[in-house]
């Protein structure tokens, strides 16, 4: 066994969902994965844990959603069933073939999401991380050889994290008490959403393996303004380019993309609240330092930023406070490299990527 794998496996269980003796264990795995899901079983049983194991084939899955009418689309009750009984869920991401979905139509996406919601919704309240392992297809959609990808992934995801904890820390202090803020890009992006009474979470590689950013909700009607998100990301397969969105009111009023506007515009289609934002963040993985077209680590890197329409993460909505609801969440990601800050309550706290309490910001 590749030792990068055992120690990525034993960060899983023992930092990102802190196993004990006698936890009932989900580990959902693709195929081509299998080497990460032995070690995990492997870090398991040392722990005394009872896991499950499910291994995924997307072929199978794009052969369901053909088949299937989407007015057909039902609630798996025993899937429900099984997440409730369920302490942790690890899932592990992976493919031969990163395109498999993209001849399935988007609204059938749609309708099966809106269907599995209650699952994931389950899921949500269980000690969970989602990870990668650096399988082929992820490394030929980031034009990297499978050796040169593996060393990118483990060089993101086996690290010192509580050193990362640290570093982020800092701007948790800034974004937790604020109310505004704005982000501006060139002259492509200037949009303000407020946050007051929201919560700002440390995402140290917990819930996301590998870890890396800050993240917080925006109060749903508050966003106002224009982005245009100049990273591509790819969605069942396809490649969105260039996508644009309007807000007034904190809703998407105008939308438009460079490549497959129609996939776009299926998810802002998904129900109302896919038309509201349900996340800001802000990346700060510097061990990230190249695009890949994986939302796991590119809305993590250094220089970013992310916007996602839909569902707001619960972590950070306070009760009491107004929580975006949707079936859907999808990240876009702004380069802040250049030509760009980020304001909060006036006092401008990222320049060109570097933050105020690091070397070289210039305010």
């Amino acid at each position: 066994m590749d030792p990068r794998i055992s120690e990525h496996a034993e960060i899983i269980v023992d930092h990102s969902v802190s196993i004990e003796k006698g936890d009932s264990v989900r580990v959902a795995a693709p195929t081509v994965a299998e080497d990460l899901a032995v070690a995990i079983y492997e870090k398991l049983g040392e722990r005394g844990a009872k896991p499950s194991l499910a291994m995924r084939s997307s072929r199978a899955e794009r052969a369901f959603h053909r088949a299937c009418d989407e007015n057909d689309f039902e609630l798996p009750e025993q899937s429900l069933a099984e997440m409730e009984e369920t302490d942790a869920v690890i899932i592990i991401k992976g493919a031969e073939n990163t395109a498999e979905m993209s001849d399935v139509p988007a609204e059938k996406v749609a309708a099966y999401r809106t269907a599995i919601a209650p699952v994931q919704q389950e899921r949500m309240g269980k000690r969970w991380v989602g990870t990668q392992f650096p399988a082929p297809g992820e490394a030929q959609l980031a034009e990297m050889s499978t050796e040169e990808y593996e060393k990118f992934v483990y060089g993101a995801v086996n690290k010192d994290w509580d050193e990362q904890r640290e570093f982020q820390q800092n701007m948790v202090e800034i974004l937790d008490p604020a109310d505004e803020v704005r982000i501006v890009s060139g002259d492509t992006t200037d949009i303000r959403m407020n946050v007051e009474g929201m919560k700002t979470v440390n995402d140290y590689g917990e819930k996301n393996l590998p870890g890396g950013e800050v993240f917080t909700a925006p109060v749903p009607d508050s966003v106002d303004g224009e982005v245009l998100f100049d990273k591509p990301l790819i969605r069942q397969g396809r490649e969105i380019e260039g996508a644009w969105l309007k807000f007034e009111d904190g809703e998407v009023v105008e939308h438009s993309a460079e490549k497959n506007e129609e996939v776009l515009a299926g998810v802002l289609n998904t129900d109302e609240g896919a038309r509201r934002l349900g996340e800001l963040g802000i990346g700060m993985n510097r061990d990230i330092d190249r695009f890949t077209y994986n939302m796991l680590f590119d809305e993590k890197m250094g220089d970013t930023i992310h916007l996602a329409i839909g569902k707001a993460i619960q972590q950070t909505v306070p009760e009491g406070q107004p929580y975006n609801e949707s079936a859907t969440h999808l990240d876009m990601i702004v380069d802040m490299s250049e030509d760009s800050f980020i304001e909060i309550d006036g006092e401008i706290v990222q320049r060109n990527g570097t933050f105020r309490f690091e070397d070289g910001f210039e305010g």
